[in-house]
């Protein structure tokens, strides 16, 4: 029998549900505003539908800056004079212990500290420590939260990015954007709840895939829909020359038809989610060029972001479009910057990349708080992991290089109910293992569900036979950084 979906005191299930509504084209679609995952219904957990919080949220919504490649934490948040003092001595055994290292450095018979080339300043309540690479985020520390102290358990890149995006090493899990579109549905049913934007900077660019915004075992609903830079921001989304709105209209009228007479007879829940992606494309037609059209953002905003913010598919333009985005109802804008996979030439490739990202990661932040929506806006910035305290390679006067570190990284939070203008966690003095307040992948991942109102525990999908969730088995939430 058919799990009940509980909804506003009615008791309701699938088989009912669609009887009722004498099921059709126009009853299906309603039915998944109403419930998004009506035709699935594998994930339900008794008392709880998919499209419903779990408790009040403190944000609506998340625009999560993925700085991909890792960011040297050094050279820009977490301020470490010793490193400077012992710059050239060999790292102590009692620091670095029997910690896994990667085959880059692991044949290396020598592994001297190296001190940041760039100066700290602090700023705010909190006396932050910001680098002078980051001027611009430096005059928003008051909104910040700065975790010092997250760790991950993978040391590369492909299995540490999907291990922060997906809860898993592996790929096909769903991503963080497609439990939250699966947790809480649409907000604007004009547009998908997860989109990615890509750009990429002067460094070695690791890639990004499509495994990234995966729905995984989810509904191809709840997908991440990708943007382009180019002259067609979502591909295959424009109607062929010739072909009118109302043709248009006609011709996803037969197919829906068509896709409902093999959904009565065959049950594929992704026969339904068919249906309603034809129905999004078809409404999107209308929303995405209103979306993507900057040209009546006043100068007052261009002079905010920069002007890199009018070339398509730069940072700076993907800030400005996620902001577009997140206030006119997209639940998660995914953003991936490329370029920070520093293992060599170090101080002139980390110094590019700041300046790629930092006026419009801070004005980002300003601009939602100008509008009114950074209370109800998650902003989230940081990479998959840290960059070890040792040069990777040759130390000379002027450059260097750092490898892979699992054991510690920072990443900043703003808005959306997070404390502002706080330091959380620590590491050692030469920043290369935790001694206060640790972040697992998994705890900031509970934390993020937990400010959209989603237990991170009973946010579950049934799949193969076994129970699913973003965290997997662990996580907690981090109450201490939460308002």
């Amino acid at each position: 029998m058919d799990k009940e979906i509980i909804e506003h005191g009615f008791s309701w299930n699938r088989r009912r549900f669609l009887s009722a509504m004498s099921i059709g084209v126009g009853s299906m679609a309603l039915g998944s505003l109403l419930m998004p995952d009506l035709f699935s219904g594998t994930g339900m957990e008794e008392g709880w539908a998919p499209g419903v919080p779990h408790f009040a949220p403190k944000a609506k919504r998340i625009i999560y800056l993925f700085q991909n490649g890792a960011p040297s934490q050094q050279e820009l948040f977490d301020y470490k004079p010793k490193l400077r003092e012992m710059h050239g001595q060999e790292i102590p055994p009692s620091v670095r212990g029997k910690q896994r290292l990667t085959g880059m450095t692991a044949n290396q018979s020598s592994f001297p500290l190296v001190g940041s080339f760039v100066d700290f300043k602090q700023y705010g309540q909190s006396g932050a420590w910001i680098s002078d690479l980051m001027p611009y985020t430096a005059k928003i520390a008051a909104e910040l939260c700065i975790i010092k102290s997250m760790y991950t358990e993978a040391i590369n890149h492909d299995p540490a990015l999907t291990f922060l995006q997906t809860g898993a090493q592996q790929g096909n899990r769903p991503s963080m954007g497609a439990w939250l579109s699966y947790g809480l549905g649409n907000e604007n049913n004009n547009l998908p709840a997860f989109t990615v934007l890509l750009s990429r900077g002067v460094g070695n660019g690791q890639g990004v895939y499509s495994k990234l915004w995966s729905n995984g075992f989810l509904d191809s609903v709840h997908q991440g829909v990708q943007f382009s830079k180019g002259e067609d921001p979502v591909l295959y989304l424009r109607d062929q020359d010739g072909m009118s709105r109302e043709s248009r209209r006609i011709m996803l009228d037969q197919i829906a038809a068509l896709n409902e007479k093999s959904y009565l007879e065959f049950g594929d829940p992704e026969i339904a989610s068919r249906i309603q992606q034809y129905e999004m494309a078809y409404r999107m037609q209308t929303a995405i060029p209103e979306v993507m059209d900057i040209s009546k953002e006043p100068e007052s905003i261009v002079k905010l972001y920069g002007p890199d913010c009018l070339v398509p598919g730069t940072f700076a333009a993907n800030c400005l479009l996620a902001r577009k985005l997140s206030e006119n109802g997209v639940r998660f804008v995914q953003l991936y910057h490329q370029g920070w996979d520093q293992h060599g030439n170090l101080p002139y490739e980390i110094a590019q990349q700041a300046k790629d990202v930092d006026q419009a990661s801070a004005a980002l932040v300003m601009d939602l708080k100008q509008r009114g929506l950074l209370d109800e806006t998650l902003v989230i910035w940081g990479g998959e992991f840290g960059r070890t305290s040792y040069t990777q390679g040759e130390l000379t006067k002027d450059n260097y290089g750092r490898d892979h570190h699992p054991r510690c990284f920072t990443v900043w939070m703003a808005g959306g109910g997070i404390k502002p203008g706080i330091v959380y966690g620590e590491t050692d003095e030469l920043g290369y293992n935790i001694i206060k307040d640790p972040v697992h992948v998994h705890d900031f991942q509970a934390t993020v569900l937990n400010q959209m109102g989603l237990d991170h525990k009973k946010l579950i999908f049934k799949h193969l036979g076994r129970r699913y969730r973003l965290t997997d088995i662990s996580g907690e939430v981090v109450r201490n950084i939460i308002s």
